[in-house]
């Protein structure tokens, strides 16, 4: 992991930011759906205007993930009030993580998941969160590999599919 790194996205790269949005969320889950549910939800999901909408909100933090010069995929971590939801006090959520697919099986995902764990430390939360589709096992058990457990669950919707993202959690105190 050593040619791995982290970078805070500049708001010059928002457009950069909605590409790599758009096609990871493209490679990970349009064969999983269909297609009219999920081109109506990535069609307004990943747009430039919503994801400079999201950039600019002094609650959440974006990072590229660079494996050597290349963009590998981005994480979005939200702090207080632009979590997507608020059943834990003092936490921040991981909204997003995606890993270009050809640079799977490199351990950036790990990565990211440490990181944001350490930025949650230093800020001293009680609690770091996601959620993850209930049918995305492989995904599940990654988190769960990284100490995260099971809590609650909410729906996400897809065009108009509403699907359960299973909420998990980790507590950060030692």
């Amino acid at each position: 992991m050593s040619n791995i790194h982290l970078k805070p996205v500049l708001a010059s790269e928002i457009g950069e930011l909605a590409e790599i949005s758009y096609r990871t969320f493209d490679e990970a889950f349009r064969h999983l759906n269909n297609p009219d549910d999920f081109n109506a939800f990535i069609a307004e999901a990943f747009t430039i205007e919503k994801i400079s909408h999201e950039f600019h909100n002094p609650e959440v933090e974006f990072y590229f993930a660079n494996a050597g010069d290349e963009r590998a995929g981005y994480m979005k971590l939200n702090h207080g009030n632009a979590q997507t939801e608020h059943e834990l006090d003092n936490a921040l959520e991981i909204e997003r993580i995606y890993v270009d697919s050809k640079f799977q099986g490199m351990k950036i995902g790990e990565f990211m998941v440490n990181f944001a764990i350490e930025k949650a430390l230093q800020k001293k939360h009680d609690w770091i969160w996601l959620g993850v589709w209930e049918k995305n096992t492989r995904a599940i058990q990654f988190y769960e590999r990284h100490a995260f457990i099971k809590f609650s669950k909410h729906t996400f919707i897809i065009g108009n599919d509403p699907q359960t993202d299973i909420l998990m959690r980790r507590s950060l105190n030692l």
